[in-house]
């Protein structure tokens, strides 16, 4: 029986600037534990829109959004802080490290404020996610003083450290060159082939899409294939 994370139920979405104008059409999709999705479609489509919807940054729209089949819709801002802190991770393009802080506090970052664990037990966890991607030997550096590929591994790590229920990311490898880019995509395909991790990924790159473990293709708005 697969395991549902993820359902997109009929999502519509309006910018009004100053006219409306619809940017999501419509949209239905679920997705399992365990699967590598990307999302792609040509710049202006609505992926980014689509992913701040679904990870409960965006909460104007229509339709319904369940993670971990429960409705996130209508839901008050700082439930869905909760929700999101606990269940979800993000890897955005920048990773938005604090530079005067160690990679290890930076990691360590969601955990404190999740607040579910000891400040030692955050900070051994902080420790097992740099080991599992190769970086703990950066753990007491400073953010600014590690290079941009390494960053990027940095705020993987830190979006893991709450063991959240899905991966989401918003073209993190849009600001690498193809050997960082190649290094993420062989981290997340590992997340997911060897931890059963769920990823979400959007990204305009196509040979990482292809690799990934599915495909959902949007187009002015709309799903064209998943």
């Amino acid at each position: 029986m697969k395991e549902l994370i993820l359902e997109a139920r009929h999502i519509n979405k309006q910018f009004h600037d100053p006219v409306t104008v619809q940017v999501l059409h419509d949209i239905t999709f679920t997705v399992n534990k365990g699967e590598f999705v990307s999302v792609i479609g040509k710049s202006g489509c609505g992926k980014s829109t689509l992913l701040y919807i679904l990870s409960t940054m965006d909460t104007d729209y229509q339709g319904e959004l369940l993670i971990d089949n429960e409705l996130m819709t209508g839901r008050s801002d700082t439930e869905l802080a909760r929700i999101r802190n606990e269940k979800i991770g993000f890897v955005f393009q920048f990773h938005y490290l604090l530079n005067e802080f160690t990679v290890l506090q930076n990691v360590m970052l969601p955990g404190m404020k999740l607040a579910k664990y000891s400040q030692q037990e955050i900070e051994h966890r902080a420790l097992e996610k740099l080991k599992m991607l190769g970086i703990d030997n950066l753990a007491q550096k400073k953010a600014y003083k590690i290079s941009g590929g390494e960053k990027q591994r940095v705020a993987i790590a830190r979006a893991l450290i709450n063991d959240p229920l899905i991966l989401m990311g918003d073209e993190p490898t849009g600001n690498l060159d193809s050997l960082n880019s190649e290094m993420v995509f062989d981290i997340f395909k590992d997340l997911t082939d060897v931890h059963n991790h769920t990823l979400l990924i959007v990204t305009h790159d196509q040979s990482f899409a292809e690799r990934s473990g599915r495909i959902i293709e949007m187009e002015d708005g709309r799903i064209i294939r998943h």
